[in-house]
């Protein structure tokens, strides 16, 4: 990238941040209230639809699933208090916990798990994550509807304590699985009686250690302690969630003390060199992979080719350099540190390789083809991301690509309903598995975006999931990683987020982990006051 260009996407940063936003968290100097600024408005509270970060962050606090994560991320007892897996490992019966009640004090019930497994699968709730049950057995059959009979689906409360799981194959990390928010149990009286409203502060039940209080939409969340919560009571009473958008304006709150806790997203890459060497400053490797999607089904990107060409067109070293080191280049998929990756998988940038790519499908030096667009959500440093990557496809390539930036909320409508050419993406773990992440791009997944489907990596994948030995495990996912990254390319990975927070030194137990799990059950403030 030449000297000149990077001088123009900084200038663009400044003028981008200087915008500011007047909002104040509510309870800033309260004692007993941390100040969170979670970006953009949640698209939903309901979890059989939520799909983005930002709702699943939300829910982790109020609600909880059958299990939870340890320190070292492996599956512990929660919702269900023991389970025991039959001897081939496909049943699992689980014992509900006793005493748990919902925050209106009803009971919480097996058949609570029960009724929001099949409201996911059902077509008619459309519910991305359903894919994520599809190792129940006639889970799959009855979410594209090849089976109509909820019943023949392999969940079942024997007994108000007692939940009965039937896999279709042995699956290793299902009680992984256990903690995603898809899993969580839903109150089917209160669904049915609020409709689409269930989900605002007068109507949501929820079981987990906060309950919601107050949403202004596209201003602010408060969350407070919910009274009827089973396990140890939060030390901190109020979680005040604000939503700002503009990364200067929100560090702006952090260094007035109206914020006490402020990730990525409130952190503007060209003050990162600035306040690295803070003590506030912590920088955590996730296991989330950025990828750029393409739409196979609308050419010229049903043509491997040109997705080749345009993944191998790249430069992710200078892409990570404009986001000040909030990530590591990658050009696989499976993210670093997890079971599976391979840092020799992939297109590498090879601008040369590239035009030959190009030239093969029938654009040499660019001629002929068309102009394309490339959709990307308008947080954090995503402009900076798409202008770069629109100049090197311009330099490398000879094509011109226009940009679209949208908010968060209908950027995820678009990508759901009509994808453009390309889009930016990402994924972060939602369990500590490879499959979390292989699974994204098979045929039937609620969260593929890019209309592929190979028959052979879903086989592969699906061979994967059953097999134990993790070894036998990794050879597997070479091979299909190579079939997504190298053969096909319906995505371009080009690098692992590192998240960047700040966190006030009063804040106690505010340990980011590769999960991006923020539990503030688990935080304390203390002497707040006195800082």
């Amino acid at each position: 990238m030449t000297k000149k260009f990077f001088l123009i996407l900084m200038l663009s940063i400044l003028i981008s941040g200087c915008t500011t936003n007047n909002n104040t968290p509510e309870g800033g100097t309260q004692k007993n209230t941390i100040n969170v600024n979670i970006g953009n408005e949640p698209p939903t509270l309901d979890w059989s639809l939520a799909m983005d970060g930002t709702s699943y962050n939300i829910l982790n606090n109020l609600m909880e699933g059958l299990t939870k994560f340890d320190d070292s991320l492996i599956p512990q007892p929660a919702l269900a208090e023991s389970w025991e897996i039959s001897e081939d490992g496909t049943t699992y019966t689980f014992k509900i916990r006793e005493n748990v009640n919902w925050s209106d004090g009803e009971p919480l019930r097996a058949q609570d798990f029960e009724y929001s497994w099949k409201r996911i699968l059902n077509p008619a709730t459309g519910g991305h994550y359903a894919y994520f049950l599809y190792d129940v057995e006639n889970a799959e059959d009855y979410n594209t509807g090849n089976i109509k009979d909820p019943t023949k689906v392999g969940v079942k409360a024997l007994d108000d304590r007692t939940l009965e799981v039937k896999l279709r194959r042995k699956a290793s990390y299902f009680p992984s699985l256990l903690v995603f928010m898809s899993t969580f149990p839903m109150r089917q009286d209160v669904v049915e009686q609020h409709g689409i409203k269930w989900t605002e502060p007068e109507n949501i039940v929820t079981v987990g250690p906060y309950k919601l209080s107050s949403w202004r939409h596209h201003d602010n969340m408060l969350i407070q302690i919910n009274p009827n919560y089973w396990g140890p009571k939060p030390t901190i009473e109020n979680v005040n969630m604000v939503m700002n958008e503009n990364p200067s304006s929100a560090l702006a709150l952090y260094e007035s003390g109206e914020l006490d806790f402020a990730d990525s997203k409130s952190i503007p890459p060209l003050e990162v060199p600035r306040l690295k060497d803070l003590d506030d400053f912590k920088s955590t490797p996730q296991f989330r992979t950025n990828y750029i999607a393409f739409n196979v089904e609308k050419p010229p990107f049903d043509n491997p080719l040109v997705r080749k060409a345009f993944s191998a067109s790249i430069d992710r070293k200078s892409i990570v350099n404009l986001i000040q080191g909030a990530g590591i280049t990658t050009s696989s998929w499976i993210p670093k540190d997890m079971l599976g990756y391979n840092s020799e998988i992939g297109v590498d940038f090879n601008p040369e390789q590239a035009k030959k790519w190009l030239a093969e499908a029938g654009y040499p030096d660019g001629k002929g083809f068309p102009e394309v667009e490339f959709l990307w959500p308008d947080v954090s440093f995503n402009r900076v991301i798409a202008e770069a990557l629109q100049s090197m496809w311009k330099e490398y390539l000879g094509v011109r690509v226009n940009l679209i930036n949208e908010e968060w909320k209908v950027y995820l409508s678009t990508i759901n309903t009509n994808p453009p050419e390309i889009h930016r993406a990402g994924w972060g773990a939602d369990y500590p598995d490879p499959h979390n992440f292989m699974g994204l791009f098979t045929c039937n997944s609620g969260n593929n975006r890019t209309g592929w489907c190979n028959k052979e990596y879903d086989a592969l994948v699906e061979q994967a999931a059953s097999e134990t030995d993790p070894e036998k495990r990794v050879v597997i996912y070479n091979q299909a990683q190579k079939i997504l990254t190298e053969t096909d390319s319906p995505i371009a990975p080009f690098y692992i987020t590192t998240q960047q927070n700040l966190i006030k030194p009063y804040v106690i137990g505010l340990v980011p982990n590769p999960l991006d799990m923020v539990l503030f059950k688990n935080v304390s403030l203390e002497n707040k006051e006195e800082n």
